[in-house]
């Protein structure tokens, strides 16, 4: 296995769409293996091929605790069957260092892909947990769309990525999700103390990645 160079936002690789894999072969599994590795190393929860100069519909995640055993999930050629309800993601991204905004998800999606064995399988993640959430970042790194794309606030996010020294949003490229935004905006006001309760959650993720940078530095 290898840890493979990350593509930093800017390159112009990562708004390009992924081809269907046709034969899992042994360069596909050495692939997986590669970006497992480099996802673990880069203290990631998910990775495209895309991220790493591979133009192939494939992607691994790992949402387990950090400090228990590894849990990875491989998906190759997938595609979402299935979403429903909305949630604000507070997310960053391995190909964004230190960047982080809120963007909108679906709370719940069904996933149908290929493992690492050419075997089908169906997943289905629920209730804005982050394995929802990761899947749909994931997913859309292999139609070359970029979790920014996403974005609630145009002018927050800019502001981030200027503070972070990368290009800024591409603003023709955002998506427009109004009755997703209409249905976080509802929640938000229904259940203030459960957006703190995010507001902090989301400030620890931060500084949790902030610390495993510096360590690794």
């Amino acid at each position: 296995m290898s840890i493979l160079k990350i593509v930093e936002y800017g390159n112009p690789i990562l708004r390009e769409k992924s081809k269907e894999v046709t034969k899992i072969s042994k360069k596909v599994k050495t692939l997986v293996s590669n970006l497992l590795e480099t996802m673990y190393h880069a203290n990631g929860v998910g990775l495209a091929g895309v991220q790493v100069g591979e133009l192939l519909r494939i992607f691994v995640i790992d949402v387990s605790d950090p400090e228990g055993p590894i849990d990875p999930i491989v998906f190759i050629n997938p595609k979402i069957i299935k979403k429903s309800g909305a949630i604000n993601s507070y997310e960053g991204c391995l190909s964004f260092p230190k960047a982080y905004t809120n963007v909108r998800r679906y709370k719940n999606v069904t996933v149908k892909a290929l493992d690492i064995n050419g075997r089908p399988f169906i997943k289905e993640a629920r209730d804005g947990e982050l394995l929802a959430r990761a899947i749909q970042h994931e997913f859309d790194h292999l139609d070359g769309k970029l979790f920014i794309d996403h974005s609630r606030n145009y002018f927050e996010t800019t502001n981030i990525l200027q503070k972070c020294n990368l290009p800024p949003v591409e603003k023709e490229r955002l998506i427009e999700e109004k009755e997703l935004e209409e249905e976080i905006v509802e929640f938000e006001k229904a259940h203030p103390e459960v957006i703190e309760k995010q507001r902090q959650e989301m400030e620890e993720t931060q500084k949790q990645q902030e610390r495993q940078n510096e360590k690794q530095n």
